[in-house]
């Protein structure tokens, strides 16, 4: 009768010394290493990898937001919407950005806003080649084209005195 009973008791900490205590003897999830693995690498092994076509917009949203000179991404109804999910804490990093993904290729579209006085070419030269290079290089993905598409030119404080700016019309 002995074996047929278990220990039922529950997994969590009794005391709130016990529940201090525990947490630290696990490691955070940020603190793990990309870089080495834990599992010996099996070359063999088959399978396919998908990758979403949201996972390549949200890598190269991020890489073109990472550009200097870039204000923002999207067009201003795209914009107006991403403000109120930044409010809420929901921003999202695919806002302005498309993309095609194929089996070993993508292509991407953005539309950006540019930061005054920042050279427009320079500004898109630079957004393209950050979006190509972290596609391939996160997602590993040969990257066809990167369309961009310039819609704004933000001015530092130019928003912010729109109500106080005098009618050029009587």
């Amino acid at each position: 009768m002995a074996d047929d009973q278990k220990n039922t008791a529950p997994a969590t900490p009794a005391t709130a010394a016990d529940a201090a205590k525990a947490p630290a003897s696990q490691a955070p999830r940020v603190d793990r290493s990309f870089a080495s693995s834990r599992v010996p690498a099996d070359t063999d092994a088959s399978g396919t990898t998908t990758i979403a076509d949201s996972v390549v917009a949200k890598v190269a949203g991020i890489a073109a937001r990472e550009v200097a000179g870039v204000y923002a991404l999207g067009g201003g109804g795209a914009r107006a919407f991403g403000a109120i999910r930044d409010a809420v804490n929901a921003t999202d990093l695919t806002q302005g950005v498309k993309v095609e993904v194929g089996e070993t290729q993508a292509a991407a579209d953005l539309t950006i806003v540019v930061e005054y006085p920042a050279r427009i070419q320079d500004v898109a030269s630079q957004v393209r080649a950050a979006v190509a290079g972290a596609i391939s290089s996160l997602v590993g993905l040969e990257v066809v084209e990167v369309n961009i598409e310039v819609n704004d030119v933000h001015i530092a404080g130019a928003d912010d005195d729109d109500d106080e700016s005098e009618s050029r019309v009587a």
